[in-house]
């Protein structure tokens, strides 16, 4: 996506508030969730500070996927920050098209990532399709995440 389109979405979209969180790596980050072929389902950025891949948890099936966030920045033992990003209390999205993961950066707000997802609605039975925005502040460490 064009990156002056990339901020205009940020922009517009900073004020809507939305279920989908970033908390800190726990049961869904395990090394054994990343899908595979590892080297399709991640990527860096940020000159390698930064690392995105797919989490598969498995259970429960229809908020399996997650997105692992490893980067800076680095804490008193020169270690990054690891977050997982997905709906809220420990649910992830129905599915997540990796491959169409999209990049851009904006100075005034840091890394932009723009990823198509899926996500059950419970009340009709269906799975939704829409673009997962997140940002990402380097220097701080802020992920702030949205439905579009």
């Amino acid at each position: 996506m064009k990156h002056w389109i990339m901020a205009a979405l940020v922009a517009s979209a900073a004020s809507m508030a939305g279920a989908q969180e970033a908390v800190d790596c726990d049961w869904q980050a395990r090394a054994d969730a990343i899908v595979e072929p590892w080297e399709d389902f991640s990527r860096t950025f940020a000159n390698g500070n930064v690392r995105l891949a797919l989490l598969d948890t498995v259970e429960p099936a229809a908020a399996a996927f997650h997105i692992l966030i490893i980067s800076t920045p680095y804490d008193e033992l020169g270690v990054r920050q690891c977050k997982t990003l997905g709906m809220g209390g420990g649910l992830g999205f129905s599915g997540v098209t990796f491959e169409a993961l999209d990049a851009a950066y904006d100075p005034s707000v840091g890394l932009i990532f723009d990823l198509p997802v899926s996500t059950f609605d419970g009340g009709s039975g269906d799975f939704v399709t829409g673009n997962l925005l997140f940002t990402l502040n380097q220097a701080t460490g802020q992920i702030d995440a949205w439905l579009d």
